[in-house]
């Protein structure tokens, strides 16, 4: 069986959390989040993850983006999706939203260097996702889509030097991760984009 029942309740609680609760959209544009995560989730499945890894890819953002009302936990996630995706999805979760964006980008990429394999596969779609929507916003409208992020100035290099630093500790820390060479891709478009 390829979708299960644990995928299609992942996804059923991603939307009620991105979408049905919030209606959340993509950073500046009209286009709902939903879309990230249901896709990082196909990159997932057409990487032969597993199905907890599939599920955690879906959920990946549950966590940091539930609004107070509709908290989302470990604990939640545990419950109703097991031990091992709410595991998954607490590693990639950036815990701390006080910290400075520098700061919680540098917890961010040292995390990595302590991830399990199905981290680290869940942490590629993500960025796979983000850098892809990056690189075709940048072909479409050039660098004024850097003002949407809430990087510090100067903000265009600070995202593309973030991205590529998270790319490269996701390539140092597992070589024969399968989403290898489309990382490896993404850093020659991001590497472009800096001149």
């Amino acid at each position: 069986m390829k979708y299960t029942p644990k995928i299609q309740k992942a996804i059923k609680f991603s939307i009620k959390t991105h979408e049905v609760y919030q209606k959340q959209k993509r950073k500046g544009k009209d286009i709902a989040y939903i879309t990230h995560p249901l896709t990082a989730g196909l990159i997932l499945s057409l990487a032969g993850a597993d199905e907890d890894v599939i599920v955690a890819g879906i959920l990946h953002d549950t966590i940091e983006d539930s609004i107070a009302e509709k908290k989302v936990d470990q604990e939640l996630i545990a419950q109703r999706f097991g031990k091992k995706v709410a595991e998954i999805v607490m590693s990639v979760t950036e815990t701390d939203k006080s910290l400075s964006w520098v700061q919680r980008k540098k917890e961010a990429i040292e995390h990595i260097t302590h991830f399990s394999r199905e981290s680290i596969l869940v942490k590629s779609a993500d960025v796979l996702v983000n850098v892809n929507e990056l690189i075709d916003d940048h072909n479409k409208h050039g660098d004024k889509i850097f003002r949407v992020f809430n990087a510090p100035t100067p903000k265009k290099k600070n995202i593309l030097n973030n991205n590529l630093n998270t790319i490269k500790t996701i390539l140092k820390r597992w070589k024969e991760n399968p989403l290898s060479d489309d990382l490896k891709r993404v850093v020659k478009e991001l590497e472009k984009m800096m001149n």
